[in-house]
């Protein structure tokens, strides 16, 4: 019997190695190798368009990327416009959760015109905000003229004063439906009957919000919160699309500073040690998240 059961376990291991083996591979050529080369070319002196050019250099394009006077800049408009968008997101999320929730007539048509945003493409998303906002001809503007709330109009992403708080503004607007959604579906899994022994126990609505909702809600808002600080720190897309990182290096972020290292200076060294920079600082997150979520689990399990 133990022989057979021996041969059966290493059949079902080969079997699960098989299986997974495609998707391995997968992983292994399509974020496996560019990792490594990035972490490579990082101690390289690699250039894009000069292939001549190599050789190990050290830390010397870390000292590079630091000395740049671009880069403490950079990093704080990263933490700027990640901290921002999350925070917003989060709030407006759940505020449009909270509503929805509440049973009303044409709760449905509500809901799905509350996820048109998160369907939208970036490209797109920012492109159409971009002419909105145009100080010429947008129609933001435009309402703010005629409607006497400015004398002139503002110069949304032309301005260094308002640009970052603009492309912050349109990132929550695009990302707050997928938190929304989140939200929504932990919300409707709460059972009535804590809210009901809430309201037995003379807890008005404020409060049977802070003590039966929100702990429901402490291990989605986890996951989606640290998901999100990792996935705008990295965000190129948007801020490119809507500033390059302008006006006056206002909305540079760490992102916009790697694509310019890259594919306008073609220094794919600094390029890649500014990389390997973020990805430490990422994967810092992630080790933050991974502690939380096992006290997190921890707790319920106690």
């Amino acid at each position: 019997m133990r022989v057979g059961a021996d041969s059966r376990k290493t059949t079902n291991r080969r079997f699960v190695i098989l299986a997974l083996s495609p998707a391995l591979l997968f992983l292994a050529v399509l974020i496996g190798y560019p990792l490594v080369t990035v972490l490579t070319d990082a101690f390289q002196d690699a250039h894009l368009v000069n292939p001549g050019v190599g050789g190990f250099v050290g830390l010397d394009n870390f000292h590079k990327v630091v000395s740049d006077p671009h880069f403490f800049p950079a990093v704080s408009n990263t933490l700027v416009w990640t901290i921002g968008s999350v925070i917003g997101e989060f709030v407006v999320g759940l505020s449009a959760a909270l509503l929805l929730n509440r049973k009303m007539r044409g709760q449905g048509l509500f809901r799905v015109a509350t996820f048109i945003p998160w369907l939208v493409p970036i490209v797109v998303a920012g492109m159409t905000w971009e002419w909105m906002l145009n100080p010429d001809f947008g129609i933001i503007n435009s309402l703010l003229t005629s409607t006497g709330l400015v004398d002139s109009p503002i110069n949304f992403l032309g301005d260094k004063e308002w640009a970052m708080s603009t492309v912050i503004f349109v990132n929550v607007w695009r990302s707050f439906p997928y938190y929304t959604i989140s939200f929504l579906a932990a919300m409707q899994a709460i059972p009535d009957e804590l809210f009901e022994a809430a309201a037995l126990d003379g807890a008005n609505a404020w409060r049977r919000f802070w003590s039966v909702t929100m702990p429901q809600l402490r291990s989605v808002s986890l996951i989606i919160v640290f998901i999100h600080l990792i996935w705008t720190a990295v965000n190129f897309d948007f801020i490119w699309v809507m500033t390059q990182g302008g006006p006056n290096y206002a909305t540079m972020t760490l992102p916009i500073l790697i694509y310019r290292y890259s594919l306008q200076q073609f220094d794919v060294g600094a390029a890649s040690a500014l990389s390997t920079i973020m990805f430490l600082g990422t994967s810092l997150i992630f080790v933050v998240y991974y502690r939380y979520r096992r006290r997190l689990s921890d707790e319920i399990v106690g």
